[in-house]
């Protein structure tokens, strides 16, 4: 049987509410086209860092972080009315790169595609 640790699961479901509260609660303009990739919490659930990415990667990303910043207390609260834990854990916001880093090689292997390759003699 695997074992799945507590805080694994407890940053699923606060994934999947984060995500539900800004598709239908959240009304700031700054958070348009956000999504969540990740949460990764403490095995104590005192600390979440949240790792969030934007379609028009880091150009709007200072926006995006301003705006949950200021989000920050609203959704804390809400977290704490669905979760049903003791604490609510504070809650980070960081700019998921993985998407970047993706885009950059998928760039670097076509360049790579379409040039001759040559066998040494």
């Amino acid at each position: 049987m695997i074992r799945v640790k507590r805080a694994d699961r407890v940053g699923c479901v606060i994934q999947k509410e984060l995500s539900n509260l800004l598709a239908t609660k959240i009304k700031d303009p700054r958070l348009d086209m956000v999504t969540i990739t990740a949460v990764k919490i403490t095995d104590d659930l005192r600390a979440a860092r949240v790792y969030v990415s934007v379609a028009e990667g880091k150009a709007r990303m200072d926006s995006v972080l301003c705006g949950f910043r200021s989000a920050q207390g609203f959704l804390r609260r809400a977290l704490g009315g669905r979760l049903g834990l003791r604490y609510v854990p504070t809650l980070t916001f960081v700019y998921d790169e993985s998407f970047d880093r993706a885009d950059s090689l998928s760039r670097i292997f076509k360049a790579l595609n379409h040039e001759p390759f040559a066998f040494p003699e």
